[in-house]
């Protein structure tokens, strides 16, 4: 049985309620919205009717304040109104309201409106569901797609296995925390990050069409070499527009994907590649990697190197913030850099 939560100062306007809707649902009645509020800290109900004119807390004032919380912004609202004017309806409807209920109102029309906005919440929420497990298989589908490139590129390139699992870590712990110290949360707070993070593994997807010569040479690359190796970034950006193009899909996941792939070799100061993009022109994905992606290769083996402390590894980054690393970022990268040890150890 659905629960009906009536909200009204007048007590007969309850009592008619309550005796017009009692045998076909459960018909919950308060005197004011604060009441109101405490109710529904227990009770979720399936539909609010909600007289205007009320003391303390008003119709309107109350409504804003349920679609404000997440917890229940979704439940329809229903005006109970003695005003009959078409602003106060406009701004009713403005702020959430289904529907208006003009006082004095008869059983039927009551129970008539009610039933109707049930039948119309369920049909929206059965919908919203719908979507919900489309959307996880889409999900599904992409994050199996993306595991299967990150794999191809890692199995071609023998050198940096684990790279990108390791990368994709990091990146999720510094936009994790960059959002929660509030810096650059403006912009982060637009991403979907579920689809950001994910992205991440794509960032070295234009080594696809690097040399395997190049990719696994066992010793450090020449100058020409090194020219052919810098191109998997504009490669990442082609195929990832390729995948845009064919599939005429440009979403938060192919977005973002892009710009990790294009950006994640740029430096702050202007000096990096393919672009030579200088400080915020450079994406802010492209940043974030650029530090995930960094320290992955000091603390790991090359066939010109042996593996770098951490320690080590965290002085270095620390001496190119405001040269290679934008300087906000690598100070949140040193907060947090005993994190990405504990990442580095466990993998």
């Amino acid at each position: 049985m659905k629960t009906i939560l009536a909200v009204d100062d007048q007590s007969f306007n309850l009592v008619k309620i309550e005796e017009a809707l009692e045998d076909n649902y459960k018909v919950l009645t308060t005197a004011g919205a604060q009441r109101m509020f405490e109710i529904l800290q227990k009770v979720s109900p399936d539909l609010i009717l909600l007289d205007i004119e009320m003391p303390e807390i008003n119709g309107f004032e109350a409504i804003r304040r349920l679609k404000a919380d997440e917890n229940y912004s979704q439940i329809p609202v229903i005006f109970l109104t003695g005003r009959a004017d078409e602003i106060s309806e406009a701004q009713g409807l403005k702020l959430g309201a289904v529907d208006f209920i003009t006082k004095p109102f008869s059983k039927p029309v009551l129970i008539n409106r009610v039933q109707m906005h049930l039948n119309v919440d369920e049909i929206i929420r059965e919908r919203t569901e719908q979507l919900k497990q489309k959307e996880k298989e889409v999900r599904k589908i992409r994050n199996g797609i993306v595991q299967v490139l990150a794999n191809m590129v890692e199995n071609r390139d023998e050198i940096t296995g684990g790279h990108i699992e390791r990368t994709t870590l990091y990146t999720n712990l510094l936009i994790e925390t960059l959002l929660a110290k509030g810096i650059y949360a403006d912009k982060i707070k637009t991403w979907n990050i579920t689809a950001a993070v994910a992205s991440a593994s794509l960032h070295d997807i234009g080594k696809i069409v690097v040399s395997d010569l190049i990719l696994n040479k066992p010793a450090k690359l020449t100058d020409e070499e090194f020219e052919q190796m810098k191109e998997h970034a504009n490669k990442g950006v082609e195929i990832i527009d390729l995948i845009i193009n064919t599939t005429g899909v440009s979403d938060s996941f192919l977005t973002n994907a892009k710009l990790f792939a294009g950006d994640h070799h740029e430096k702050w100061n202007g000096c990096g590649y393919p672009k030579g993009l200088k400080g915020e022109d450079i994406s802010l994905q492209g940043r974030i990697m650029a530090i995930a992606d960094v320290y992955d290769a000091l603390v790991s083996d090359r066939p010109y190197k042996k593996a770098f402390t951490h320690e080590k590894a965290v002085s270095i980054i620390m001496e190119d913030a405001g040269k290679h690393f934008d300087p906000k970022i690598a100070d949140v990268f040193f907060e947090i850099n005993d994190k990405f040890d504990d990442i580095r150890k466990s993998l």
